[in-house]
């Protein structure tokens, strides 16, 4: 792995992966270009806290994923790619398909192309997203302990693998799916040397998680708060949660190993042994916090899967990935994180539908 002695470049760097990215490379000894838009709420201070921490290091670039005069200036300066910027939100895509479209996949469009001019041999490492593979209504699931669980023993056991069937729902499915679609064909097309994770719930430090996206961190904030968490559907679907110190460490490695991995796409989460239900992680934020969460439901969402658990052997041999932080143990340095941001109790609030406490 070498950037020879040019920046590494991150779109979305002051994002929650991505400033966590910055300061993994900046603490290794890389200069890091830290591209991003700053319209996400707390990203500024992720900025911050990356300048702070490794100062002349961080070389920060405040612009659109659109903006190609700026976005090829920066990949003309870098030694690698990673390209995290997004709309990220399902629900985001829905109200408004064209912004989504322009951010995810004309704005992937134009990082490639900036790419190809600058050198065919600079590596990119892009964040895709379990939804490429649709919302999965085909599997057989049975509710078990409140989580669906699948019928199928293999995948039970292993997860969603990378031979499932691609299949584009939302507008966000469409607009990420395509991108990751790109990105594996410039490596075909071009030779650019190009990987791709199709991610689960990433969460941890530096997250700032909100109803929409970031679902981990969101229930936190709320518990921490002493208000009613939102959960969409009954709450018993599963997800293999990933811890971003695991997440950033496969992307270091995706560089690490991008000359034997060009042109692979790779499921990216817990795994089996991180798959929890909804439920769940919210009777143990209770257990963290002494207290029962309280809930309040809503209808089911868009595009929402009742279960996807990824399959991660696949980047597991092929990146030498260490086995995942447990989800208890994670969650546990998630809250401690958000307790140092002061995110504690504050005056009770009154929900807009009647709230339940978990048991």
């Amino acid at each position: 792995m070498t950037a020879k002695g040019r920046p590494v470049l991150i779109t979305g760097g002051a994002g929650f992966i991505g400033a966590n990215l910055a300061d993994r490379l900046a603490r290794e000894g890389h200069s890091v270009l830290v591209y991003d838009a700053l319209r996400r709420p707390g990203v500024q201070a992720n900025l911050e806290w990356l300048r702070d921490r490794h100062a002349g290091r961080i070389i920060p670039v405040i612009a659109d994923i659109c903006e190609a005069g700026e976005l090829g200036r920066a990949v003309g300066e870098a030694g690698a790619v990673f390209h995290l910027a997004a709309q990220v939100a399902v629900t985001t895509s829905l109200e408004d398909p064209a912004e989504d479209f322009r951010t995810n996949l004309q704005g992937t469009t134009l990082l490639l192309e900036a790419v190809r001019r600058a050198r065919e041999d600079l590596p990119l490492v892009f964040a895709s997203t379990n939804k490429v593979y649709g919302n999965l209504a085909d599997l057989a699931l049975r509710l078990e302990d409140n989580a669906y669980r699948p019928e199928a023993q293999e995948i039970r056991l292993n997860g969603i693998g990378e031979d499932r069937p691609l299949e584009f729902h939302t507008p966000y499915g469409c607009s990420k799916g395509a991108a990751d679609q790109y990105v594996l064909d410039y490596a075909r097309s071009f030779g650019i040397p190009t990987a791709v994770f199709r991610m689960s719930c990433i969460y941890g430090p530096r997250q700032m998680g909100t109803e929409d996206q970031g679902w981990v961190a969101h229930f936190l904030i709320r518990a921490l708060q002493g208000k009613p968490v939102s959960v969409f559907g009954d709450g018993c679907q599963v997800r293999d949660i990933l811890f971003v110190d695991d997440a950033v460490g496969a992307y270091v490695a995706a560089w690490r190993n991008i000359g034997r991995v060009r042109g692979s796409a790779f499921n990216l989460g817990g795994g089996p042994s991180n798959a929890v239900s909804l439920r769940q992680v919210l009777q143990h934020i209770g257990t963290l916090l002494g207290s029962p969460v309280q809930v309040q439901h809503g209808d089911w969402r868009a595009g929402d899967q009742r279960y996807y658990v990824s399959d991660t052997r696949l980047a597991t041999r092929a990146l030498g990935l260490r086995p995942p932080t447990p989800w208890q143990d994670g969650l546990a340095a998630l809250a401690d994180w958000l307790r140092g941001q002061n995110h504690g109790p504050t005056a009770a609030v009154t929900p807009s539908h009647p709230a339940e406490a978990l048991p």
